[in-house]
Parts: structure tokens; sequence; C-alpha cells
């Protein structure tokens, strides 16, 4: 395909072109991105939502200003890395695997000594992506609106729901995990 077919089948939302593109030719630069510019794990297919989005936004502008003076994986590599830069600095450090919240929430509910809340608490801490612990947190604990969470974290509230989706496998994983290690003790 040439950079035109791949930018109008991008612009006309076709499936296949979308799927090739973002899925296949472009997954190693997008996966060199994700290594240079985070220091924490990001899941590829957030990463793409979210340049999909950004790329699409108003009629699909980004595209339509492509003016095919370079390469569009040079184009792409250049604005991808701009974007997810400036999003980088407005999203939650989680460099240092602590919890977001220090103090454990207070609860009557008691179950063998400990609280529902300390043990969502520790489930949260060993999440290893904070982002989704502070997603739970916020929209299932703190009872966020999440048009208010999207915002803060800038993002959209479509995307917002697939974070917490993807937050809660994950959270089901630690908590299945731990449940494993109870029972060899």
């Amino acid at each position: 395909m040439t950079d035109r077919d791949i930018i109008h089948g991008l612009i006309e939302k076709d499936n296949r072109v979308t799927r090739e593109f973002f899925f296949g030719t472009c997954r190693p630069l997008f996966c060199r991105i994700i290594g240079q510019l985070f220091s924490y794990d990001v899941d590829y297919d957030e990463f793409v939502n979210e340049l999909y989005v950004y790329l699409m936004d108003d009629d699909a502008r980004k595209l339509r200003e492509f003016e095919y003076r370079s390469s569009v994986y040079t184009w792409l590599k250049v604005l991808a890395i701009r974007y997810f830069m400036k999003k980088r600095d407005r999203l939650i450090d989680d460099s240092s695997r602590k919890p977001l919240y220090e103090e454990p929430v207070q609860s009557d509910e008691k179950e063998d000594g400990l609280t529902v809340e300390s043990d969502l608490e520790k489930l949260l801490s060993l999440m290893p992506n904070p982002r989704y612990a502070y997603v739970i947190r916020k929209l299932m604990l703190e009872d966020c609106e999440p048009d208010l969470l999207a915002d803060e974290m800038g993002v959209t509230t479509a995307n917002l729901y697939n974070i917490k989706r993807r937050a809660i496998a994950q959270l089901t994983l630690i908590a299945l995990n731990d449940i494993e290690e109870y029972g060899k003790k």
C-alpha cells in the first residue's frame, strides 16, 4: 500500500487498512515508542486506541493535514512521540510502585480480622499499573463521575471505560494469584 492508500483507508475507516496498519505494520514502531517514552508498562491496545482517537478527532484533521513530504511512518513516529510526551507528563507518575493512597480506608465489615477495604487496598497496591489502580479507586470506591475522571486524566470517556475494563481484568488476575498464594501457606 502507498502512503496515500493508507491515509485514505484510515480516513474512510477501512477496517482492513486500520487493522493492518496499527496492529501489523506499525507494531514494531509503536513498541519502540512505548519503550522509549514510558518507564512503566503501557498496554499496546490502549496506546493504539489513544493515538487512533487523536488522529480521527475533528473529522480526521491530523490525517488530512499529512502533506506527503515524508513517509507516513516517519510522520506518524514524530506525531506519536510528541503527542504521548505531552500526555505522559499529565499522567500519573507510577514509577514508585507505591499505592496512590497511603492510609487504608476504615470499615466496620470484618473478615478474619482484616477489613475488606484493606484487602482491596493490598490488591490495588500489587497492581503493576498504578494508573489502573487509580481508575478503579476513583470510579468504584469513590464514585467519581466518569466524565470528570476522563477530563482529569486527559482521555475520552470511552477510553476511560476501556482502561477500567483492563484494570478490572488486571485486578482479577492479581486477586486470583493472591488466593493461590494464600492457599500455599
